[in-house]
């Protein structure tokens, strides 16, 4: 292997590392020291290769914003009808919280200490999804509401139970495969509660 390689390998290591702990754990506080413990590597290779842990987490930021943002792509994919668009969605969001069940948690803890957010979805799809959930409200396959709350109910019902995680698991004594399980048969349970038929 090539010492471009190795060094390529390592970085990546890093950014794997702490993706992890922040987004897997839930560790968003973790320290570079812990970073570089939990990816076996000297703590002085986090800052050669991303110059601070605030550079890293900036980076992470990015990648978590892009996980997103191909989120939210498929509700703009107008070549399908609306509820498959949503139920994509759902299926998306919920493979993402099997992956990274604290990624939401983590960019609204970002957002909230004035961390740079990009909006996900353009105003003029916006736009558009407003006009679709009122179709859809129109033709008797949703419940008439603002479709602003369609869209909170949507979210709520994906992003909660990722959010309040380890409250639940502890509450209810249930391990992290028995949540991700419950987690994976969502996608169905929420589609019934969106939408009528």
């Amino acid at each position: 292997m090539s010492n471009q390689a190795k060094k390529d390998q390592t970085q990546e290591l890093i950014k794997e590392t702490a993706k992890n702990l922040f987004f897997v754990k839930g560790k968003f506080d973790a320290t570079t020291q812990e970073i570089a413990d939990a990816a076996g590597v000297n703590r002085t290779l986090i800052n050669y290769y991303f110059r601070s842990r605030d550079n890293l987490i900036q980076i992470i930021f990015d990648e978590a914003q892009r996980v997103e943002q191909e989120k939210s792509k498929i509700i703009q994919n107008a070549d399908l009808p609306f509820k498959v668009k949503i139920s994509k969605f759902i299926e998306g969001s919920l493979s993402t919280s099997l992956q990274y069940p604290y990624l939401e948690t983590y960019i609204v803890s970002q957002i909230n200490k004035g961390n740079c957010h990009q909006r996900e979805i353009e105003e003029d799809v916006l736009e558009t999804l407003y006009k679709d959930i009122e179709k859809e409200m129109e033709l008797g396959n949703i419940e008439k509401m603002a479709p602003v709350q369609f869209i909170l109910n949507m979210v709520s019902l994906l992003v909660f139970p990722s959010a309040i995680r380890p409250l639940f698991m502890e509450n209810l004594m249930i391990s992290d495969e028995e949540y991700d399980k419950i987690i994976s048969e969502r996608k169905e349970i929420i589609i019934n509660m969106l939408f009528k038929n």
